[in-house]
């Protein structure tokens, strides 16, 4: 019998964690449901709202997780969602495809045709991102999307403005906390806090309005997110930036319903799929070659009815 020979423990440990990292590198699963009850029938009762499916605008922009009377502390998420155009970079002019901007405390431009200023109140996301941070004073404030093409001169494409109020700074103990004597307000805020919450680094590719696991009804919107990345017609260049796409499968056998490839920058879709457990996976690739940016993202979610 061959004589196995003893690996020192440093070089066991590093084995072990070289297999970890390429266990974590296939694959990267979303953020679970909360934990508490509370908490968890709280993020349930708005899944409607957050997954509704828009049959009303061919074309719109508007915030995936902020809505109009929100008060929430600073710095805080801003997730931006696309309807109907695709997203690219500044300076990449690709037809249907354009790049987001944060109106902060001011109107739309009195002339369309004129480029968008750089300045604290108008916020330029032309690496073609998908969220952004805000830090903002306490008091109220105004937001608009505007979607603007590869010049910053806006398309007749924008959110309605919002009003929020910035209660003061973000930290552990400004966090919102649901009584259950009083569950409709605690809701509202903790839900309020828990949204705008900034993204950790370790779930750089999401999807912005789903959890895992989480019940959901036929028809529904999912929309997609990237944390540090942009994104970008498929066939463009650009640094750190991709293309979305989507695969539905059956959670028993993996077995592939449908798939969706992004090729002009999209970032959202309406899903109809009848009653079951499914496996909506999400990936993020190189606009040239077609192989992943970031690990892919796996979302199980289930379809109730």
């Amino acid at each position: 019998m061959p004589t196995i020979k003893a690996q020192p423990r440093h070089r066991m440990v590093g084995l072990f964690a070289t297999y970890l990292m390429s266990i974590c590198a296939s694959a990267a699963f979303a953020a679970p449901l909360p934990d508490s009850d509370a908490e968890r029938a709280c993020w349930l009762s708005y899944t409607r709202e957050r997954t509704n499916v828009n049959l009303r605008d061919l074309t719109s922009v508007d915030f995936s997780n902020l809505r109009d009377g929100y008060s929430i502390t600073s710095p805080f998420l801003v997730e931006f969602s696309i309807r109907g155009m695709g997203v690219t970079p500044a300076e990449k002019p690709v037809k249907g495809t354009g790049h987001h901007h944060i109106l902060i405390n001011t109107p739309l431009p009195s002339v369309v045709t004129d480029k968008i200023p750089f300045s604290d109140t108008h916020k330029h996301y032309g690496k073609g991102q998908t969220s952004g941070l805000l830090d903002l004073p306490p008091g109220r404030h105004t937001l608009r999307l505007l979607f603007a093409d590869h010049e910053h001169r806006p398309y007749f494409v924008y959110s309605p403005e919002i009003s929020i109020i910035v209660t003061g700074p973000r930290n552990k103990a400004s966090r919102p906390k649901i009584d259950r004597a009083n569950f409709a307000s605690t809701c509202a805020a903790w839900y309020q806090d828990e949204v705008s919450r900034p993204r950790t680094s370790d779930e750089p590719l999401y999807f912005t309005n789903i959890r895992a696991r989480e019940p959901l009804v036929s028809p529904f919107n999912v929309r997609f997110g990237v944390n540090g990345f942009g994104v970008i017609a498929k066939g463009q260049a650009a640094d750190k930036a991709g293309y979305f796409t989507l695969s539905v499968l059956k959670r028993g056998n993996r077995q592939l319903v449908e798939s969706f490839e992004f090729a002009n920058g999209g970032t959202q879709r309406n899903l109809s799929l009848p009653p079951d457990s499914y496996i909506l996976k999400l990936r993020l690739l190189d606009p040239a070659r077609g192989d992943d940016l970031l690990p892919p993202h796996e979302l199980e979610v289930q379809v109730t009815r």
